[in-house]
C-alpha cells in the first residue's frame, strides 16, 4: 500500500515537473518576444522625435517664406 502511495505521488511530482518545464520554455520565448517589442517600440519613438525636429524646422522655413512674402503681419502675430 505504501509502496502504491509513493509512486502515485512520484508519478505526480513528475508530471508538475514536466508542466513546469513547459512553462518555462514558455517563458522564456515570452521574454524574447518582449525584449523585441520593446526594442521596435524604442525605435519608433527615435523615428517619431526625427520627424517632430524636422517639422519644426519646416515650421520656420514656412514662417520665413511668409515674412519675405509679406503673408502675414508679423507686429499683431501671437500665434
Amino acid at each position: 500500500m505504501t509502496e502504491n502511495v509513493d509512486n502515485l505521488v512520484l508519478e505526480h511530482l513528475r508530471h508538475i515537473r514536466g508542466s513546469l518545464d513547459k512553462l518555462a520554455g514558455d517563458v522564456a520565448d515570452i521574454k524574447l518576444r518582449v525584449g523585441s517589442l520593446e526594442e521596435h517600440v524604442s525605435l519608433i519613438h527615435t523615428d517619431i522625435a526625427a520627424i517632430n525636429n524636422r517639422l519644426d524646422r519646416l515650421d520656420s522655413r514656412v514662417d520665413k517664406i511668409e515674412r519675405r512674402l509679406e503673408l502675414v503681419d508679423t507686429a499683431g502675430s501671437g500665434a
